[in-house]
């Protein structure tokens, strides 16, 4: 319900995070997640108080992939409640082209490259739907 304030009359909002879609080697990167909700899912993270959500998107990459990126582009926003089963969280989807030798780090217990054909069924939050968008061009710009 937008306005809702919680018992310290603070407004309740949505948790910002960032998903990076990297484009590598022919494919796509996901990783797999060493916390909950476990499964495959597109890197990303919480946007840091004071971090924009372009500099919180190459830390998440470099964090849980090792990958540099270049072409860092706005994709879309997702903001479905029900998205993250944790909480409330509003996305800002990127994309990218990684460089550099991925790696499983930080939060990931491991990494893959994914062909688009060939990607999990069963991924994380919303992910696979979030992946489906990019692929087909739902969100395309001309």
């Amino acid at each position: 319900m937008p306005g809702r304030v919680d018992s310290e009359s603070h407004p309740r909002n949505p948790v910002p995070t960032v998903d990076i879609i990297i484009e590598h080697r022919d494919g796509l990167v996901l990783i797999e997640r060493k916390n909950p909700p476990h499964g495959w899912a597109i890197p990303g993270g919480f946007i840091d108080y004071g971090e924009s959500a372009e500099c919180a998107a190459v830390r998440e990459a470099r964090e849980e992939t090792g990958l540099e990126l270049s072409d860092l582009k706005q994709f879309h926003v997702y903001s479905d409640p029900k998205r993250d089963c944790r909480l409330h969280t509003m996305t800002t989807v990127f994309t990218a082209v990684g460089s550099g030798r991925a790696v499983a780090t930080d939060d990931a217990a491991s990494l893959r490259i994914f062909r688009p054909d060939e990607l999990p069924d069963e991924m994380a939050f919303d992910h696979r739907a979030i992946l489906e968008d990019y692929l087909t061009g739902r969100w395309a710009r001309d």
